[in-house]
């Protein structure tokens, strides 16, 4: 029996289990990404087509869950992919889900597969990054975009992070290894993401640059999350984490 009285439990935009707050910061880019998305969906749906869509790190399965409340989901469709099964992912949230390693390339998936390609929070995971920045550029259609996010840090941070963080957790003892093997600036990774996937650079647009702690009862209202994304709009650097959106040019047909 369902218990009537029990609390319900709260959802980030009203849709994502990650975070309970109303406008999560640390969601706001999957928000973000679904808006755009959705409006390319609409764009196909008109054009009679369906947008395919790949979400590179399934996770949670944040994509498709703030994808699903938008008005041209049904003219979507997602596959996912992640390097191992998870337990915790709602595999019914996608079309397909492929289980294979970013970093060997998915020989599995063909060159312009899709419509539009996510990678959210997964490169900074990752200690080879050519092959998987590749991968993503080759998976694209031409005229199709690519999402890409990771954290970043304001220089000279993010050599800190990278050089100073592991010695000292060596000198402490700390056995259990971060997660995070990459320490990128925002130029840094722009850079690096263009000249690998030969995409073609759109924008760069932050999400928070404080957020949390004492500020945290503030992500309950909308107008702080207009402030924090009209902000990292004009300051994305300054951010604690970073999407780039990218374009793969279209084909052009040489006149006879």
């Amino acid at each position: 029996m369902n218990d009537q009285n029990a609390p319900t439990r709260r959802l980030a935009y009203g849709v994502d289990p990650q975070r309970p707050e109303r406008y999560s910061l640390r969601q706001a880019r999957y928000d973000a990404l679904a808006g755009d998305i959705d409006a390319l969906a609409g764009v196909a749906a008109r054009e009679g087509r369906r947008l395919s869509v790949l979400d590179i790190g399934a996770g949670a399965a944040a994509t498709p869950r703030h994808l699903r409340a938008r008005p041209n989901f049904r003219a979507i469709d997602i596959d996912g992919t992640d390097i191992e099964r998870r337990k915790n992912l709602d595999e019914s949230l996608y079309r397909r889900l492929f289980i294979g390693d970013l970093t060997k390339g998915y020989p599995e998936l063909a060159s312009g597969a899709y419509d539009v390609v996510v990678c959210e929070q997964v490169l900074e995971h990752l200690h080879e990054l050519k092959i998987p920045m590749e991968t993503i550029g080759r998976l694209v259609r031409p005229d199709g975009r690519a999402f890409v996010g990771v954290p970043i840090f304001i220089p000279p941070l993010h050599l800190a992070r990278r050089h100073l963080v592991p010695h000292l957790d060596r000198l402490m003892g700390r056995r259990r290894r971060r997660d995070h093997v990459q320490a990128f600036t925002l130029a840094q990774f722009r850079a690096a993401l263009v000249a690998n996937s030969k995409l073609e650079f759109v924008e760069a647009r932050g999400f928070r640059i404080v957020s949390g702690g004492l500020l945290r009862p503030l992500e309950e209202f909308r107008g702080w999350w207009a402030f924090n994304r009209w902000l990292g709009a004009r300051l994305p650097g300054a951010c604690i984490e970073v999407q780039v959106v990218l374009q793969k040019p279209a084909v052009t047909v040489a006149a006879a």
